[in-house]
């Protein structure tokens, strides 16, 4: 798959952004399509399509750095009252730039964002099924 993306040029310094944080593995910047005022991407440079691409250690990399970009919103003119993290992993969860990307998103009372679900209630039973089965999966993934 080809790798390139337009965080691909942004990283590279060939497309602008509005810079939040920079180190040697990471970069935050602005969203250009906000969905809140503030609401900031952090990325890898390193590219990576998905979470199964990620390495583990820059995942954790992106969330440390989320935290201290939550904070700084805190801090800032943006002031909020909270922060979601996002991060669609794959098409069908929303992930549109095939980059792997976590957005930081401020929140106040009133700013019309939200998650919207029909959470349900499925017997215990069920529940137990689908958590053995994963268990399982996670058993196959650790001896490959």
């Amino acid at each position: 798959m080809n790798p390139y993306t337009i965080f691909s040029e942004i990283i590279a310094g060939q497309a602008p952004s509005s810079k939040v944080y920079e180190d040697e593995d990471v970069l935050a910047f602005m969203d250009i399509r906000p969905v809140t005022p503030g609401h900031v991407l952090v990325i890898p440079k390193a590219p990576a399509r998905s979470l199964a691409e990620l390495d583990p250690v820059m995942g954790g990399k992106l969330f440390q750095v989320g935290q201290r970009i939550a904070a700084g919103l805190r801090e800032s003119e943006v002031g909020c009252d909270g922060v979601n993290f996002f991060l669609a992993d794959g098409v069908t969860a929303g992930q549109e730039v095939f980059h792997v990307h976590l957005h930081v998103i401020p929140r106040t009372p009133g700013d019309g964002f939200g998650l919207r679900a029909r959470p349900t209630t499925p017997p215990r039973a069920d529940l137990d099924y689908l958590a053995g089965s994963i268990r399982g999966a996670l058993s196959r993934i650790a001896e490959r």
